[in-house]
């Protein structure tokens, strides 16, 4: 337990290691079936998301009404662990994936979301290249936000975040991540800065499922909660859109 102790504090010291998994995602699976095989199954695990496009049935009452806040997320995967923890719930905002998770409902609520002209819209993605156009997807796509005023609140993660916390990331590498970041559109490039895209088109990204959910969930309330009064409390927000609609990003992870 203490070489275990030690090299977890000494990675807390460590800026911007990067690291890789010691097991691939095909052996790890194994050996989690393997350990279900003999001590049973482990309840709390998700299944993969669900993507059947079945129309949900949904009451009419219900749909008369909106949502002043959406969360968005860059995978289902993420979308559907804060949907099973109650986070809709407990935080009054409707949950949708860039992919269109849950496909069963997406489409009746998005009608809903675009009733409220005060909508505000938090978006929730990995660092990556990928992630790091959610904002701008979600600006520029007829299905979501084109040419709407409506604020979005980019919570992250971000390279900015990663480089003021440098510490309790596990930060990974790859040559594809690299080159995907320098082929960037320019518009996605204006918004980060010149560390920001360094560190980037070094090839590293951080992705969300490396947190855990208590973190993450405990997160995304800490986004929500200090964007309430954009207006008249925006200490913890960075403005970087200014072509007619606001776009924040959220200064901190954690």
């Amino acid at each position: 337990m203490l070489p275990i102790y030690l090299g977890t504090r000494q990675l807390g010291r460590i800026g911007f290691l990067t690291q890789e998994f010691l097991f691939p995602e095909s052996q790890l699976k194994d050996l989690l079936d393997r350990w279900q095989q003999i001590n049973g199954s482990i309840l709390k695990i998700l299944p993969p998301p669900n993507q059947g496009n079945t129309p949900a049935t949904v009451n009419p009452d219900v749909t008369a009404y909106s949502f002043d806040r959406l969360v968005v997320c860059d995978s289902a995967a993420i979308a559907q662990l804060l949907i099973a923890n109650n986070f809709h719930f407990e935080n009054n905002c409707a949950i949708l994936s860039i992919t269109g998770y849950p496909q069963s409902i997406f489409d009746t609520t998005m009608q809903m979301l675009r009733r409220n002209p005060d909508l505000k819209v938090y978006a929730v993605h990995d660092c990556n290249p990928r992630g790091i156009g959610l904002v701008h997807r979600l600006r520029t796509n007829a299905s979501w936000f084109l040419n709407s005023e409506i604020a979005i609140i980019d919570i992250g993660l971000t390279p900015r975040q990663i480089i003021a916390t440098k510490r309790g990331m596990f930060i990974q590498s790859s040559p594809e991540s690299a080159q995907a970041a320098k082929e960037l559109p320019e518009e996605i490039r204006q918004s980060l800065s010149t560390e920001e895209l360094a560190w980037l088109e070094s090839g590293k990204f951080v992705e969300l499922e490396s947190f855990t959910p208590q973190r993450l969930i405990k997160v995304v309330q800490k986004g929500i909660a200090g964007s309430r009064d954009i207006e008249t409390d925006d200490s913890n927000l960075l403005l970087v859109g200014d072509r007619g609609s606001d776009i924040y990003v959220v200064q901190s992870f954690g």
